[in-house]
Parts: structure tokens; sequence; C-alpha cells
């Protein structure tokens, strides 16, 4: 007898025994049965791993670090070493700086310290001698459109929105990916190495977002440019489930973006939300389930043995999971507050909240959100272009990090120049985002909120070779590249370098925003901007220099020489003495004059305001919204003129002049006090500008519209409803033979000269027409036609013909080639010396523009960086005069030099970011204007 047979002869013998041994055979029979009907699939261990996989956190492997060859690694390039730098690492939370070098290969930064020398190498190693220079991570912009919103803008290029319905987490900027956008070289000149690309905002869900690296690549494909793309790109490969996962990106929008674009209510928005989100969590729901079964071996009831699924959904599925960053467009408390709640009703987190103009007054609101609080990605000083913007604040970035919010700086380019993201981190710093913050603000927050965190954002080894060389220290005004590496490349070709005093190589100092911050917050974002009631007779000590104005120039007429300063007494806003005090202060004077208002400029200067023109400044409160602006002026070739008004009219924009606008107000303060502006337009027109007061009440205050009428003003470029063929003719003959009535008039007094021809134009091949008509109308009238340029980008061509015709030219600072007829800019240092080196050279008068009126205020800055540019040609004088009389000069306003309003600023030093406006001279009021 087998052993087996023992059970069985004890069962016979036992009726219990019988039972139970029947019972067991029956249940192995139906385990048995079960199996052959539902037996293992043969992707069952495919089903397993992707099951794991769904429960794994992105990030990298553990060894990431040790690699030896970065996966962009471009076969052929050359090791470098970087020697004696001042190496900003970002560690520590941004104070960690080294003095020593960096090796680079293999697209790597291979280590950090002190290499010695490299002598047995020989010319197998590149070796750059930084001098002592700052050296930089590359900068991270966190919002960007690059590539999806490309330069110049054309139709057939412009791919950041869908407006295919509210709901597309399926879209991808991916496959709108231009690689032929003019910016990546330019933003590359700016130190930016990575930008994450978003999605546009007209849609609640906009869609997937991607980084992307902005070298060109050999292969020249947008993919080839994706940084650690996720392994969901191409639904049709079998994925390696067993790899480690990567982050996602996904773009959301809330509040007016999406309502305005489908004539939604925030009420709509949100409700989409809900229903996409309900849509993912089912979907969520169906595979955990489905999941359960496999990972416990029961494929019984499995449809198919296929893994639930939609290739439209399974993004936002992923968001649930955890997987995704989700970086929302969002601006007031009722839009956060919507977000927030969602976030906690279906259990995602939120990486950042972008523009988010109102996260400074809701801290608390913000930290309710699911998960860890997000961060907050903000602009500088951009604000009140809408409704939602409105309260945005400069002091914005340091209220949030004072809650110990993760601040990031970036460029929604190229709604800002990604170029310039530092410059955003610079403005943040000086109204008091402390020095380590700003500079990770743009740097290693942004590759940490972007998941790429243990790649990019920071100088240390086994990191992906990133990293700026600057002229100056990162946070001082104008800090330029000298040499920018993207995965161990260096980027700029024979740099164009700016020689920086050594005072540059220190971090700016910068004043103390403390009470206005605190202001700002009790009134809700809206704090007062006027200044306090006027002085008739201060005293202003502690004055390192005073410059004034003389003969259509600046010219300085005091610099002290004493340690205690010199100081300047102001009676009825003229300057009444200037010198050391026991000149100006003797016992005589101040027993004659009185007893002073006593205002110490702790080292400051005094000089003249500056005057702001481009913008509407002064006609609009809130661009977006029409109730709140002037409006624009009628299109002369549009064919919808109303005949009984004549052939022609020619709009003021005196008439349309709206007094206490904040953006004025903002620019007073900073010492920017005359605004000249024309019409806003969207093509042909002509209009008369005016010049205003930019701390007037009213027009019917006293100085409050400073002159008005200053020029005539016109716009004229390609793409118009008339060719620009018309658009000259029609010039042509206004200006040859003026037409009866008023508008005659005026134009009779352009051809004569005694009133100046504004034409807004960034063609090379317009200005020469331009040119050309100036010459034949003067021939034809013999006189001579004052004529401004106005944008000018490609001003800087005909630089020599400009100078001999005696044109002048309004630049923006730093050109940007956002339409065809203008793409051809002077990028500026370090791509090439800037235009207004080209134009000054050939002796065009040059006055600065601004685009936006909220750039008003920021006019000191432009002044300064603009003179920077210049590599150290022009002096402070000259620059001065960029903002304030050559402006004046060419758009029609004469001030006399007596009658000009000056600018005390405190704490002047190596540039105008280390100033802080303490009080307007105003002659025309006969007071001084204080703010404290």
């Amino acid at each position: 007898m087998v052993k087996g047979d023992t059970a069985f002869m004890g069962a016979r013998r036992n009726p219990r025994a019988r039972y139970l041994y029947a019972m067991l055979c029956l249940l192995l029979l139906a385990y048995l049965s079960s199996q052959s009907l539902h037996p293992s699939p043969k992707n069952a261990a495919e089903l397993r791993n992707r099951c794991s996989a769904l429960k794994q956190a992105p990030g990298p492997s553990p060894h990431f670090h040790r690699r030896k060859q970065s996966d962009r690694f471009q076969p052929g390039t050359r090791p470098t070493l970087i020697k004696n730098g001042k190496i900003w690492t970002g560690l520590r939370n941004g104070t960690d700086v080294l003095e020593g070098d960096i090796l680079l290969d293999n697209g790597l930064i291979m280590g950090v310290g002190k290499f010695g020398t490299f002598s047995s190498v020989g010319d197998r190693l590149d070796i750059i001698d930084a001098e002592g220079r700052w050296v930089s991570p590359s900068l991270v912009d966190i919002h960007s459109h690059l590539g999806d919103a490309s330069s110049p803008a054309l139709d057939g290029a412009q791919d950041d929105n869908s407006i295919k319905g509210t709901i597309l987490p399926w879209m991808r900027s991916l496959d709108g990916l231009n690689t032929h956008d003019d910016s990546y070289r330019l933003s590359i000149s700016g130190g930016v190495s990575t930008s994450l690309v978003l999605p546009g905002s007209a849609d609640a869900i906009g869609g997937q977002a991607f980084a992307i690296k902005l070298r060109k690549t050999s292969e020249r494909s947008p993919s080839s440019m994706l940084l650690e793309p996720p392994y969901q790109i191409n639904a049709s490969e079998s994925l390696n489930h067993s790899l480690p996962q990567r982050w996602r990106h996904m773009k959301h929008a809330c509040g007016e973006n999406p309502s305005d674009v489908y004539s939604d209510t925030r009420m709509d928005t949100i409700w989409a939300f809900r229903q996409a989100y309900n849509k993912a969590s089912q979907i969520k729901k169906q595979q955990d389930e489905f999941c359960s079964k496999v990972e416990a071996g029961d494929f019984k009831g499995l449809r198919d043995t296929e893994f639930p699924e939609d290739l439209q959904w399974e993004a936002l599925v992923d968001v649930l999971r955890g997987k995704v960053k989700v970086n929302v467009h969002c601006y007031e408390a009722v839009d956060l507050d919507g977000l927030v709640r969602l976030s906690n009703e279906f259990k995602f987190s939120i990486a950042a909240f972008h523009h988010a103009h109102e996260t400074y007054l809701v801290p608390e609101l913000l930290k309710r959100a699911y998960g860890k609080p997000p961060a907050v990605a903000l602009f500088s000083t951009n604000a009140r272009y809408k409704r939602e913007a409105y309260r945005g604040s400069e002091f914005a970035p340091k209220i949030l990090a004072e809650h110990g919010f993760t601040v990031l700086m970036k460029s929604d380019h190229p709604v800002l120049d990604s170029r310039h993201l530092l410059y955003e981190a610079q403005v943040a710093h000086f109204y008091g985002l402390p020095e380590n913050l700003a500079l990770r603000a743009v740097t290693s927050n942004s590759a940490e909120i972007m998941g790429m965190g243990h790649r990019i954002g920071y100088i240390r080894k086994g990191w992906d070779a990133d990293l700026v060389i600057w002229d100056s220290h990162p946070l001082a005004l104008g800090a330029t590249p000298i040499e920018v590496f993207i995965d161990g490349i260096a980027q700029l070709k024979s740099p164009f370098k700016l020689e920086k005093p050594s005072a540059f190589q220190k971090p700016p100092r910068v004043p103390n925003f403390d009470k206005e911050a605190q202001l700002t917050l009790q009134y809700d974002g809206l704090p007062p901007l006027n200044p306090i009631k006027g002085k008739k007779y201060v005293v202003f000590t502690n004055v390192t220099e005073v410059f004034v104005r003389e003969s259509g120039t600046v010219k300085a007429t005091f610099s002290s020489t004493s340690a205690a300063g010199g100081v300047a007494v102001v009676r009825n806003g003229r300057l009444d003495c200037i010198g050391e005090q026991l000149a100006c202060l003797t016992e005589d004077y101040l027993e004659t004059k009185g007893k002073p208002h006593f205002v110490d400029l702790k080292g400051g200067s005094i000089e003249p305001a500056l005057t702001s023109y481009g913008a509407p400044l002064g006609l609009e409160h809130i661009n977006q919204e029409p109730s709140t602006l002037d409006g624009t002026a009628f299109e002369l070739l549009s064919g919808v003129f109303p005949k009984i008004l004549g052939d022609i009219i020619l709009s003021r924009a005196v008439d349309g002049l709206l007094f206490e606008t904040r953006d004025a107000l903002y620019a007073y303060k900073s010492g920017v006090t005359t605004g000249i502006s024309s019409l806003s337009h969207h093509g042909f027109f002509f209009g008369l500008g005016t010049a205003f007061s930019t701390g007037a009440s009213h027009k019917l205050e006293k100085g409050a519209v400073v002159k008005d009428v200053t020029a005539l003003h016109t716009a004229i470029g390609f793409g118009d409803q008339q060719s620009v063929s018309t658009q000259i003719a029609v010039l042509r003959r206004l200006l040859l033979t003026p037409p009866e009535g008023t508008a005659g008039v005026w134009f009779q007094r352009v051809a004569e000269g005694s009133l100046p021809l504004v034409v807004e134009t960034h063609s090379a091949d317009i200005i020469a027409t331009l040119l050309n008509l100036k010459a034949e109308v003067e021939r034809a009238k013999a006189t001579k036609i004052r004529l401004t340029i106005s944008g000018a980008n490609e001003a800087h061509l005909l630089a020599e013909h400009l100078g001999k015709a005696g044109v002048g030219v309004l630049l923006f600072s730093h050109p940007f080639p956002t339409s065809w007829d203008g793409r051809r800019v002077a990028p500026g240092p370090p791509l090439s010396p800037s235009a207004m080196q080209e134009l000054l050279a050939h002796k065009v008068t040059v006055g600065l523009k601004i685009s936006e009126i909220w750039q008003a205020r920021n006019l000191p800055f432009e002044v300064g960086w603009a003179s920077l540019d210049m590599n150290s040609t022009l002096s402070k004088e000259e620059a001065l005069a960029l903002g304030s009389v050559n402006v004046e000069r060419l758009l029609g306003l004469e001030i006399e030099p007596e009658d000009a309003d000056l600018v005390a600023r405190e704490l002047t030093g190596t540039s105008p970011l280390e100033g802080k406006v303490v009080g307007i001279l105003s002659p025309r009021r006969e007071t001084v204007e204080l703010f404290e």
C-alpha cells in the first residue's frame, strides 16, 4: 500500500473523517475548475508591473547622481574648467558661496572646489578664468510659452491656446513647439537654460506642459529639447514600468481668461473642473479595483484582462495619483479659494499658483490647499492690466516669503521677455525679497517646483552642467552673462563684454520698504499713493550730488567731497542754495529764511524728474476693462468715418486724460513726474499727444496739464487694413496739401516744422521711406520737418541716415522681435553692442519709451540699465537725459529749466536700484512733496 492510502483507509473506518475528506476533494475540484475557466492571462506579469507602478512616486533613481554622463550629452563636447569663480551654489537655502573652480565634462558638473593646474591634459580641456566673477546655476523659467507663442508673432506659429473646449487635459504644449522661435537665442543670452512651456490660459484645463532646454540640438526636433520627458509621451510604446517615474506637468486656469473665451462665469469654470475631476476619479476607481484583483491573483471578472484607461483622461488620472505638477493661472481670492476647495475635494496637490496677484493677501487660505502649500510664481511689478491684477503689489514676494512660501519669479514669455527673467528677481529684491531667496526664485526654487531639482538649479557635483558666468553680482542691475553653459556646451560665441566697476561685484544695497509693505496689507492691496502735504521750505542734508536741466541737457552742479555730504535748500519747490552745510546753513540764512523741514538723503542725490512715453499712461486705469479707459483712436482708413465730420478729424489725448490712475501715481512715487501720451490705437491713425503731471488729482489742478498738445502722432505698419504704400500716400497728401479746417492747421504746422511728427514704426524699410518723404516735403515747402521715429526696432540699421537727416528715435531700452517688421533687432550685450550705441555714434537724439502703463514706474531702472549697456560710454548726465530732456525734445515738450521737477533720492550708489524717492521738488506747484 502506498503512503497516501493511509488517509483513505482511515476515512473508511471514520464517518466524520470520511465527510471531511469528501469536502476537501470538492473544494480542490472547484479550485481546479475555476483555474481552467479563469487562467492567468499571458500579460499577467505586465499587468502586475503596471499596477505596481501606479503606487510609485515620481523622481530620480537612488543612483541618479552616480551617472558618469548626462542623457543629454552631445558627443564631441570638450571638458571645461572654470577657474577662480565666486560660486553661488544654491545650497543652504541660497546662502552658500564658494570661491574656487568648476569642472564640466560629459554634460555634468564633475566637481566644485580647487583643482589646481591641469597642464597634463594639454589642449583636451578648455579653461576659462572667471577672474573672481560670480558664477550661478543657469536660470529656470517656471512659466513660459516660448516656442508655442513664437516670435516674431505670425498667425501660422501661435499654438499656445486651444479653443476646442474648456477642459482639455489631453492637449500637449509639445505638439506646438516651434524650434525656429527667435527667442531661444535671446533667452539663452540672458542666462536662461530651462523653461517650463505651458499651454495658454484660455481653457480651465489647457493641457500638459513640458520642460525644455533651450539650446539647439543636433537632431533639431522639439522632442530632443525635452528635459526628462515623461514615459507616457507615446502611448503606443510598451512602457517599462520598472523604470523610475518621471514628473508630468499640467496647466490649469481660473478666473477671467477661461470665462472670457467661452462667455462663462466663474461658476461655470469651477463646475467644469469638478466634472472633469469626477470623470478622472471614476477611471481611477476602476483602475484601483482592477489592480486589487490583479495583485490578489484573482483574474475572474476582469473584462478581457485589459487595464481600464481612457487616452483623453489618463493625464488627469495621473494628477489624482500625485504624478503631475499642476500649475494654476489664478489671481484673486475668489478663484484661489475655488481651486483650494477643488484640491481638497479630489485630493490632488497644486505645485504653484501663477500670476497670483492676491496670494499675499490670503496666505492662510493657501496653506489649506491639499498636501503641502503651493509655491507662488509672480511678476515683480507687472500688475493692474485687468481687474484680477488690480491689487497686485511689488511687495508680494517679500510678504509671501515671510509667511514661509516658496516664491518664484517668472516671465510668462512673451508677455515678458524671458531673456530678462533675472531682472524680475532684481526688482523683487529691491522691494524686499531677501538676496538668497531672490536668486533661488529664478534657479533652485523653480527647479524644485518643476520636479527637476535633482539635476538643475544648483552647482553641485553630479548635476547638469548648466551655469552662467556673470559680469557682476546677479542681483546688480544690468548683470549680463559672460558665458552660458547648457549641458556643458558654451552658448555664447565671442560675447560682447561690458566693463563693470568693482562695486557691481557686491550685492546691491536696497531700501527698507517694511512700512510700505505693512500699509499695503492694511489697505487690502490698495494703499494710498499720494504724497503727504507739500512743504514750502525744505533742507535736504547728506546730499552727494545734484543734477539740473540746463539748455536742453542735464548738468551736474554739485558734488560733495565731505563725508557728511552737502545740503540742498529748497524754497517753494526751487533750489535756493546748494553746497556744503557751512556755506548754506549759516545763522544769518536760517534767521532770514525761517525754520525749515529737514530730510536726510543718506548720501543720496537730487536729479531731474523723468518723463514717460510710449504707453497710454493717464488714459486708462485698467487696460482690459473698457469702462476704465479712454478707448482707441479712430482708424483713418477704416471706411466708416461719418461724412458729416468732413474728410478727417484729429482727436486730442488731452480730452481723454484720467487722473489719479494708480500707475500714474506709482510713476510719480518713482520720480517719473511727467507723462506724455498719445492715443491708444490698433492701426493707421492720426492724433494729438499731450503732457500731464502724473501726481495731479484732476485736470483743473494747477500744473496738471503740462502742455495741451505736444506733437502729431501716427502709426504706419504692415498687416494693417490698408497697404503701407496707401498709408504713406495719405501722409504725403496731408503734408503737401493740408486739408481745410482744424485738422489742416495741425498738418500745416508739421509741414512748416513747428510741430513734431511722431511716427510709430519698427521696420527699417518704412523708416527709409519716411526719410525720403521728409526730404520730399522739405524740398516742396522749403522747411525742416521735426520727425521722430517711435519704437524703431530696426532704426540702428539706418543710424547714419537718421543722423544726417536730424531724425530722433524713441527706443525700448531692450528691444524684442515681437513682429516680423521689427525682427532685425540689435539685441545688445552679450550678443551685440546696443542699438543705442550705434545711434548715438551717429549723433542721433535718443530717448527711452515704454510699452505698457505699469512700466512707467520702472523708468529709472531702464535708464540705469540702458546706460550700463553702453559700456561706460555715457556720463550720468547723458544717461538721465535719455529719460527726460531727450524724450521731451523729441515729442515737442519744452519745459524751462527753472520750472522743471526735480527728484530727491536717498541711498544712491552704483545704480538707480539703490535709490528710493523721498521727495519731489515741484516749482510749478511751488512745493516739495514728500513720501514717508
